[in-house]
């Protein structure tokens, strides 16, 4: 049994393997649990796909021990081993003179089974993943989609109850729609069937939506091997955070400052304009409050659209219905101050200020959920820094009209 309560089925200990003098695998130590998916990620050369193959003696280590179920598997027959472990290739690797049933069922039939439970094992595998069997048993390779044909090389490493799965790269070559949608059933596969899965990919987004635990090397070793969530929170060093990409990583409110989610350009008025041009302005840019400031730029408060009306039947200034002073937070304080102080103060939007009292920025509760999202869980391809701004930047919801 392992620390955690696993069931120990995979161990690497202190494995080498070189090339040309050079250590592509450079004394790696790695267990693994029955029943995880284990991603193996890293830049080109880092040896991962060397890692994988010397799981089955597709390569063998030059030193080090890997232990499977126990066993030394140096000390196996290493055909034997490798019909005991399934394998699955970027190139499926299927034999185009064979129907989908007879690729199925290929190891099957290498290990003695009847032609009637190959058969059988090929239509479960087949209703497994939702392809009729009447539809595609004798359909040949080139007859399918290369999604489908990555299928059923997925359902040939399947077939024999495995202990291991070994896959490398497996949907590389495929369209995004078709690597999600396999991406999709190998999770569900995995939950069903629970079977140990060492899978390698060069694609972070997918090492972090498939993997129980994340194994990232670098010059054949292991930089970090962590849950994704733990990797993505606690990055062991610069290499992990920046190969993880900032926009993937996870903060707390603690990490990510009110810089990260103002917004940039809030709508202001200077104090000496008159009501009716505020109200006007208001209707221009269609928000519910003004921020109030001198030539300077320095915060002298903040209006709303109630205060105007109030004072659009006794004419005058801005300046004239400013009430008291301005609550604000300084720049480079953290969301968390942001959102205490907020609830605090009963307010629904909140200035931000340098340490002049100039206006930089502002928070309201609704920008603050949107643009913290981004920061929180951006999409890779699309991070914000905050400086997008919507024309309802100072609006709020009727929740949030308290007056400041």
């Amino acid at each position: 049994m392992c620390m955690n309560g696993g069931v120990l089925l995979l161990q690497l200990i202190d494995v080498v393997k070189s090339y040309g003098g050079q250590n592509a695998v450079d004394h790696l130590n790695l267990t693994i649990n029955k029943g995880e998916l284990i991603t193996l990620i890293g830049p080109s050369g880092c040896g991962k796909t060397t890692t994988l193959k010397m799981i089955n003696r597709v390569i063998e280590p030059d030193n080090g021990q890997i232990i499977v179920n126990g066993q030394d598997i140096l000390k196996q027959d290493p055909i034997k081993l490798r019909r005991g472990i399934g394998y699955v290739i970027q190139q499926t690797g299927l034999f185009p003179n064979m129907t989908i049933s007879d690729n199925i069922s290929v190891v099957g039939r290498l290990q003695g089974w009847s032609k009637s439970r190959c058969k059988e094992r090929a239509a479960e595998l087949l209703s497994l993943i939702d392809m009729n069997p009447e539809e595609y048993m004798e359909r040949y390779p080139r007859e399918l989609s290369g999604g489908q044909q990555q299928r059923i090389g997925v359902l040939r490493a399947l077939a024999t109850e495995p202990d291991i799965i070994l896959m490398d790269e497996p949907f590389g070559a495929l369209d995004p729609i078709t690597r999600e949608q396999l991406q999709n059933e190998l999770i569900n596969l995995h939950t069903r069937l629970q079977k140990t899965i060492v899978f390698v990919t060069h694609d972070m987004d997918e090492a972090l939506k498939i993997a129980d635990r994340i194994v990232l090397m670098r010059e054949g070793k292991i930089v970090q091997a962590a849950a994704p969530e733990e990797m993505l929170r606690n990055p062991a060093d610069d290499f992990v955070a920046s190969f993880i990409g900032k926009a993937r990583m996870l903060s707390s409110p603690e990490d990510v400052s009110v810089d990260d989610v103002m917004i940039m350009d809030p709508v202001t008025i200077e104090p000496e304009r008159g009501v009716a041009e505020a109200l006007d302005r208001m209707r221009k840019r269609r928000v519910d409050s003004l921020m109030v400031i001198d030539h300077r730029g320095v915060l002298l408060g903040v209006v709303t659209i109630k205060d105007l009306q109030q004072g659009l039947l006794k004419g005058g200034r801005v300046r004239d219905v400013i009430k008291g002073e301005p609550a604000a937070i300084s720049i480079g304080q953290s969301v968390r101050d942001a959102v205490q102080f907020m609830a605090r103060k009963r307010i629904g939007y909140l200035p931000v200020v340098d340490e002049n009292n100039k206006l930089k920025g502002l928070i309201t509760r609704a920008s603050l959920v949107s643009v913290l999202s981004d920061v929180l869980w951006a999409d890779p391809d699309t991070s914000s820094n905050g400086t997008e701004t919507t024309t309802e930047q100072n609006t709020t919801t009727e929740e949030e009209r308290v007056e400041i």
